[in-house]
């Protein structure tokens, strides 16, 4: 009679195991439908990650010693190879549409930097307005009272502007820069040669593509002026540039979101990066270091061959 008892008191155990780890991968699945069937198409990548992460911890924490359950667990295992299978093909499949139309479908910046350089951006304090202060040559703040430099023809006396360093003559360029701590401002590119004496009106007829934020307000600086409507307010602001197909385009870099792009223009001669502040109490602009690029061959996932 005790080994009776015993006997079925290890079936109902091994059962309601069995069934919970069933119920735990139906609730998985239909988690994932839902946030696939809603997710923004450009986090395709990380869900894929975070679901790989999660199956595999999965594993490991529902496999036992019973060699039934073991047998069900490596058929659930190729069951969900396969979905991750499929879900590796949809993504690289989107990313080939995407780059085949991108100059038509300007969305997804963590895709579109894969098609472009990521260049080292340093601030040219040869250039910048004596109220402006470049510190370690990447962040930019309004200092009270005005420096006293030495005036030149390559600095800017009436907009208080400075420069990048970086020569852009070719190819698909961008950079980011941190913008939270700045509550007026301009930010883009310009050409090497503009006018940096007297009443200057940024535009691009002057040479000078950018955005601004000015009064809460953000603003396409083309002629007229283009009012912006964004999502959120901006944390980090990423300046696109493709020389040879006359592009310049602005993405939110914290969701991603196209923010604004210029109609194309045929350029010539050395494009700079473009900061202004606009007074005392604009802050500060920071520029972002640069970072590795993800490609679609890292995103590589796979259940782990032995689970114990």
């Amino acid at each position: 009679m005790g080994w009776c008892c015993q006997k079925r008191s290890e079936e109902k155990r091994y059962f309601h195991q069995s069934g919970s780890q069933e119920k735990l991968l139906k609730i998985l699945f239909s988690t994932f439908y839902i946030i696939m069937t809603k997710l923004h198409k450009n986090k395709l990548a990380a869900l894929l990650l975070i679901m790989g992460i999660m199956l595999t911890t999965l594993f490991y924490q529902v496999t036992s010693e019973n060699p039934e359950e073991r047998a069900e667990n490596e058929q659930r295992k190729e069951e969900l190879q396969q979905q991750l299978e499929k879900l590796q093909k949809e993504l690289a499949w989107r990313k080939t549409q995407f780059k085949s139309v991108w100059m038509k479908a300007p969305l997804y910046a963590d895709w579109r930097k894969e098609l472009f350089e990521a260049v080292n951006v340093i601030l040219d304090a040869a250039t910048a307005h004596p109220a402006l202060l470049c510190e370690d040559g990447k962040r930019v703040t309004w200092r009270e009272p005005r420096q006293d430099l030495l005036d030149s023809t390559q600095r800017f006396d009436s907009l208080p502007c400075v420069l990048g360093q970086l020569d852009l003559r070719r190819g698909r360029s961008f950079w980011e820069v941190e913008v939270k701590n700045a509550r007026s401002w301009d930010l883009g590119i310009c050409r090497d040669n503009v006018m940096k004496k007297g009443r200057v009106t940024m535009s691009p007829q002057n040479g000078f593509w950018a955005i601004r934020l000015y009064e809460g307000e953000y603003w396409a600086l083309t002629s007229p002026e283009t009012p912006l409507s964004l999502k959120q307010r901006l944390g980090k602001l990423g300046i696109f540039l493709d020389y040879e197909a006359g592009d310049v385009s602005f993405y939110d870099m914290t969701d991603g979101s196209h923010i604004f792009s210029f109609p194309k223009i045929t350029f010539s001669g050395a494009l700079k990066p473009l900061f202004r502040l606009w007074s005392s109490d604009s802050g500060s602009l920071t520029i972002c270091p640069g970072e590795r690029i993800r490609r679609t061959s890292d995103v590589l996932i796979d259940i782990p061959n032995q689970l114990s």
